[in-house]
This record gives C-alpha cells, sequence and structure tokens, in this order.
C-alpha cells in the first residue's frame, strides 16, 4: 500500500450497512465507496508524554514526528496531545459507472478523520 497524507472531502452515508464514508474527492476525482473493509481508532503516542517520560525515567530527546499532535510548551518541553485520535476507515471504492461489474478501475483506501483538527485524509492507497 502506498503512504499519502492528503486532504479529501468525504461525505458519510450508509456502506455495508453502517455508517461510513460513502464518497470521497481525492485529486479532483469523485471515488465512491462499495465497502468497507476496516475500521479502527488510533491514538496519540501518549508514551511520549512528558509525564509518561517521568515516569518510565527517560531523559532521551524525543524523536520528530511530524504527525501535527505535538504541542509546544513555555518551558521548552515538548509534549503530545493524549486526546489526539484519529478514525480509520479501509474501504474498496471505484470511480462509479465507467467502472464494469468486475471492479476495474478501483482499488483499496485509507481514509483517516483526525478528531482534533475535523479533518479528513487519505493515507494509503492499493489500486
Amino acid at each position: 500500500m502506498r503512504r499519502y497524507d492528503d486532504p479529501v472531502e468525504t461525505r458519510m452515508g450508509q456502506v455495508s450497512g453502517m455508517e461510513g464514508p460513502e464518497q470521497f474527492l481525492w485529486r479532483g476525482r469523485l471515488w465512491k465507496v462499495r465497502a468497507v473493509l476496516a475500521h479502527w481508532v488510533e491514538t496519540g503516542p501518549w508514551w511520549q508524554s512528558p509525564g509518561a517520560r517521568a515516569v518510565i525515567g527517560s531523559d532521551e530527546p524525543l524523536p520528530a514526528s511530524g504527525s501535527g499532535q505535538e504541542v509546544g510548551g513555555g518551558d521548552g518541553l515538548r509534549g503530545v496531545d493524549l486526546l489526539g485520535e484519529r478514525e480509520l476507515w479501509r474501504v474498496e471504492a471505484g470511480r462509479g459507472p465507467a467502472d464494469g461489474p468486475d471492479g476495474a478501475g478501483g482499488g483499496v483506501f485509507e481514509l483517516a478523520f483526525d478528531w482534533s483538527d475535523g479533518r479528513w485524509a487519505l493515507v494509503g492507497c492499493a489500486d
């Protein structure tokens, strides 16, 4: 699966008998979700918080993660937003009627909804 971090516009609806992403717009193309293959929630890296690091006695510098979930403090310490969760959906999607009944022109996509900023992103694609 190729990894991305591209913003997408997503419309929710009923898919595979559950509420989930029904359509998404990625790179100017509209994709219709045919099936939800998996759904899970990821939490922020709580083990990197100053409190958790103090308990385990670690004074090693934190790696730069670039996850966007880090928060800075006026004392120079870097912490992690412990409430930073994102909801992930692995879906099978196609571009509509132009796709044949055999599923040509479709793929498997991973969509993420970041609860901290209310944004959707396409984070993976296997087409």
